[in-house]
């Protein structure tokens, strides 16, 4: 993400915790997430936006 503008709208769409050095990553844990849909969102509101990985919660 490039501002804290950015970073800001990301954190409103949908976000649990940030993550990474320079805290511009954005996990996301739950039930019925819509992966595809979520990310089309983030890319709407803030820019590029791309999956790192999905994981089952165990």
């Amino acid at each position: 993400m490039k501002c804290q503008k950015c970073r800001t709208r990301s954190l409103k769409v949908a976000a649990e915790q940030q993550e990474g050095n320079e805290k511009e990553k954005v996990v996301v844990i739950g039930d019925g997430i819509d992966v595809v849909k979520l990310t089309t969102i983030l890319r709407k509101k803030v820019g590029t936006t791309e999956i790192i990985s999905l994981a089952e919660q165990k």
